[in-house]
């Protein structure tokens, strides 16, 4: 794990700022990977794009996560530079009808771990699984290599009650998914905040 990013997690305190897994517009990117490097972060995440890595690269000296869910796309940028790979946030997949289930998820980090054994590696734990199913998974992707397990903030979901309450998860939702989203590093100590720009 780049000592940086193991520092901040040895401290119990990590800040992610996420451009997200889609976002391939280099002039957003840069802003968000700017305004990461101002602002204090840890780390940062950006889509997995050799070419957004080296743009990335020249803007910080923060450690560049990359983000996809298909194992084959993280080969090209973590030679472009990448220090540390996701599979996943899920969230913008959610709207078009996709869903990652469990065992999708592990077949995923199986996969990507054959082809990269030695990178740091964070999975997202889909929020549309049940709360149980969830931690099986992480305990699961724990024990096939993950080094870090992200949960998601759940950007996908409706408020579920009627009136006031039903305006206050509204509300409440927008707030999660821009920060209050914690993961949980190999040692299962809850650190890490990431932050979606």
């Amino acid at each position: 794990m780049h000592t940086t990013l193991q520092a901040a997690f040895d401290r119990g305190q990590a800040l992610k700022i996420i451009s997200g897994l889609t976002n391939r517009d280099r002039d957003r990117v840069a802003a968000v990977v700017r305004a990461a490097d101002q602002g204090g972060a840890t780390f940062l995440d950006i889509a997995a794009d050799a070419d957004l890595v080296r743009m990335a690269r020249q803007l910080t000296q923060l450690p560049i996560c990359v983000s996809a869910v298909e194992p084959e796309a993280f080969l090209a940028p973590v030679a472009a530079g990448a220090d540390l790979i996701e599979i996943g946030n899920f969230d913008a997949f959610y709207a078009q009808g996709r869903r990652f289930e469990a065992p999708e998820v592990l077949d995923l980090t199986c996969r990507t771990r054959a082809l990269l054994p030695h990178i740091t590696l964070s999975v997202t734990v889909p929020h549309i699984l049940p709360l149980d199913q969830q931690v099986q998974l992480a305990e699961a992707l724990v024990a096939i290599g993950a080094d870090i397990i992200q949960t998601e903030g759940g950007t996908s979901s409706q408020p579920t009650h009627a009136g006031t309450l039903g305006l206050i998860e509204r509300r409440l939702r927008p707030w999660r998914r821009r920060g209050k989203s914690l993961g949980w590093c190999r040692c299962r100590c809850s650190v890490l905040r990431a932050y979606r720009m």
